[in-house]
């Protein structure tokens, strides 16, 4: 049997930027529990009073703001160097058993390659390239036998340093992605590391992303 706390917290969990919203003080908590009321009573099966779903929001706040203000900002404002490239060709691949073994063909072609960018994530069902359209005929060629899902060239990636013990912090990639998202950035690819995180996007947005991973943390 859950409480109307634990529902309200599960409702403002599961709603993007709401938890942020509250925390930052610029909600209307009453209208915000009249709102919200219906979802309340329908996942406990009775009444729930505004007045009580009020309570449990107000109880949820400091929370919130102990949560937002913590170790997560501080790792934010630490963020480390930006890297820009461009001219970016992105292919996405059904996996094959000779696919491997083309990926390695390739890597052979381009190791003595200055400044070539080349990314490769092997899924379950499907591989992933990001590379330099100056490899894109030899990509090309050595994959013309496999299934091509997905191709699109015209992007450009940045790639993030990110700060050490950054992989103990819950809600870190989530902020970046918010806050990429609240710009209206849409996200061709996205390729991690232990301590890199690189967005791929399509030209026309790389000015805007560069801004605002930029800004990280410092609003």
């Amino acid at each position: 049997m859950y409480s109307i706390a634990q529902v309200v917290e599960n409702i403002v969990k599961h709603k993007p930027y709401l938890s942020e919203s509250l925390a930052a003080g610029i909600i209307n908590i009453s209208a915000l529990a009249r709102q919200i009321q219906p979802e309340v009573q329908r996942t406990l099966a009775k009444t729930a009073n505004v007045g009580a779903i009020v309570m449990a929001l107000n109880r949820l706040i400091p929370y919130l703001q102990v949560r937002e203000q913590g170790q997560l900002n501080k790792l934010l404002g630490n963020m480390g160097d930006l890297i820009l490239r461009g001219n970016l060709c992105d292919y996405t691949f059904k996996n094959s058993p000779s696919l491997l073994k083309n990926h390695v063909r390739v890597l052979g072609e381009i190791a003595r390659e200055e400044d070539v960018f080349y990314t490769m994530v092997h899924g379950v069902f499907e591989t992933n390239l990001v590379v330099s359209d100056s490899v894109e005929k030899i990509v090309n060629d050595y994959f013309a036998r496999e299934q091509c899902i997905f191709k699109q060239g015209g992007l450009s990636s940045v790639t993030l340093k990110l700060p050490k013990g950054n992989i103990l912090q819950p809600g870190l990639y989530y902020c970046i992605m918010k806050e990429l998202s609240w710009e209206g950035i849409n996200l061709i690819e996205v390729v991690s590391s232990t301590n890199e995180f690189t967005v791929v996007v399509d030209n026309a947005f790389i000015d805007k992303a560069l801004v605002v991973l930029k800004n990280i943390g410092r609003r």
